[in-house]
């Protein structure tokens, strides 16, 4: 399977998108005005505790109070749950009074923490919606090979290194670094058939990064930022770039030197498949398909390649996906033609999943399925395939109706909450792309009436509230536009636009065709 990664940047965002032969597998957005939290480390004070549910309030420095379960305060690492480096944790409190959740033993909150205390958080899960961050005090660095856990005492490994003489050599490797009082280590899947050069210059690495954190953590007062994460791009290399990756291609020069800097250090043998993209006649999302992509991510309905659909409804509580046979007809039984559509439906449903990033509780349906044999084949495609994703998921046997219930690890707002908002037309019950989607939108479109027109002054009109963000908050990124490019831009509101509608005209007021 071919792999590329792609990462493009601008004035007004940044993305990542995953390919695999070619088609979209994922895409991460980060907007240029909004801050990147997750994996932060912060001083916060507790501001208030709920004993009845069990967690804490926390001040860290954000528009909204950090929430804070008790199971996130004090834990003894005992478990690895996947290969991106999160743990499932347990706590292990002594004579602590404890109580039972789920199963689990946790701790009674006000026995452990109280109003007015000082603690060092890290951002588990970005706010979402109207909930602020979840935090926990299980402070976790993770390195490209090893993750580094300052609070535990075990070392433990991805579960997708499957040679048992592989496994133990690197736990015999990284035992051999670890000092007597170094916190826990998962060794992460991209460890595979490392040196022991690799690991111990990470692991030294990892190590001072603590005691940095650590010496600024007493210095500063609460609520303070103590680390913030990598970059974007440097993120995005630490996390999906492996052996499997055939290419990265970069549009951006100053993220092309960050990551030719971070190959140079961490990664030589693979510096080779870093690319500069510079064609600047089309830009690279636009023609490798990411714009359509997107768009498609967005809709309700997905067509598969034999004419059957699925549809996926997503709400705040859970995501239903429905398949349906549609216009395949098949050729043989009707057994058949179903089990074909279900079997083509699963790799399609698990690319949704991962483009779109949803999470929580899904609820597939299938179409049903009279044969045990077909839906035990349908269950089995389904296992297979959501290895591909990173996310943790815990899948239930498919039922006699042909539903299969399951769960996927949601840390950060899915692709639909970053790019659209409630729709102001019709009271939420649908939903139209974000002003700022728009409005960078009409920024794109500019550029791309210059390059198609060969012309520099034009006129654009859009609804009042987009125009009034364009002037607003955006009116920097306009003058820089028209600086750059040499432009004469005249903007007009028209209250009767629907907001996601626009027109780019010319100066004889015809409108540019940007199709």
């Amino acid at each position: 399977m071919k792999k590329e990664i792609l990462i493009s940047e601008d004035k007004y965002e940044a993305r990542c998108a995953i390919l695999e032969n070619g088609v979209l597998s994922e895409i991460y957005i980060e907007r240029q005005n909004e801050e990147h939290i997750l994996a932060n480390i912060y001083k916060g004070r507790v501001d208030n505790v709920l004993p009845g549910m069990q967690i804490a309030f926390v001040e860290i420095g954000l528009e909204k109070h950090g929430f804070l379960h008790a199971s996130d305060i004090e834990y003894s690492f005992e478990d690895i749950e996947d290969s991106d480096g999160s743990a499932k944790v347990y706590t292990d409190l002594g004579d602590s009074p404890t109580q039972r959740r789920h199963g689990k033993t946790e701790p009674v909150i006000t026995d452990v923490i109280e109003t007015g205390q000082e603690i060092l958080v890290q951002v588990a899960k970005a706010a979402i919606g109207t909930k602020g961050a979840r935090i926990t005090s299980t402070i976790s660095l993770p390195g490209k090979y090893i993750v580094y856990l300052p609070t535990s005492s075990s070392v433990g490994i991805s579960r997708r290194i499957e040679s048992a003489e592989e496994r133990q050599r690197l736990k015999n490797l990284v035992q051999s670094f670890r000092p007597d009082t170094a916190g826990g280590f998962i060794i992460r899947t991209a460890a595979e058939n490392k040196s022991e050069e690799n690991l111990s210059a990470e692991i030294n690495y990892l190590l001072n990064t603590w005691k940095s954190i650590n010496q600024k953590a007493r210095r500063v007062k609460a609520p303070s930022l103590v680390h913030r994460d990598l970059g974007f791009t440097e993120r995005i290399i630490r996390d999906y770039f492996n052996s499997n990756i055939n290419e990265l291609i970069i549009d951006s020069k100053p993220q092309y030197d960050t990551a030719i800097n971070y190959f140079t250090l961490l990664l030589p043998e693979f510096k080779s498949r870093v690319k500069f993209y510079n064609n600047k006649s089309i830009p690279m999302m636009e023609k490798f398909g990411i714009e359509t992509g997107l768009k498609k991510a967005l809709g309700q309905k997905v067509w598969l390649r034999s004419g059957g659909y699925i549809v996926i409804e997503q709400t705040e509580a859970m995501v239903s996906i429905d398949v349906n046979t549609g216009k395949f007809t098949g050729e043989n039984d009707a057994d058949s033609t179903i089990l074909k559509a279900n079997l083509e439906a699963v790799e399609e449903i698990v690319r949704q999943m991962r483009v779109r990033d949803l999470g929580g509780i899904v609820v597939i349906d299938f179409i049903d399925m009279d044969r045990r044999e077909d839906r035990r084949n349908v269950y089995q495609a389904l296992q297979q395939e959501i290895k591909k994703d990173r996310a943790k998921t815990n899948i239930l046997r498919i039922s006699e109706l042909g539903l299969v219930e399951m769960t996927r690890q949601r840390t950060r707002p899915s692709i639909k909450n970053i790019l659209t908002q409630i729709c102001p037309y019709c009271d939420g019950h649908g939903f139209v792309l974000s002003v700022d989607t728009v409005v960078i939108n009409i920024l794109r479109s500019i550029k791309k009436a210059v390059r198609k027109s060969q012309r520099k002054r034009f006129k654009v009109i859009a609804n009042e509230l987009v125009v009034s963000r364009l002037l607003d908050r955006r009116s920097k990124l306009i003058q820089q536009l028209n600086q750059e490019m040499g432009l004469r831009l005249q903007i007009e509101g028209n209250i009767d636009l629907h907001l996601e509608d626009y027109q780019v005209l010319d100066e004889h007021n015809r409108q540019i065709r940007l199709d």
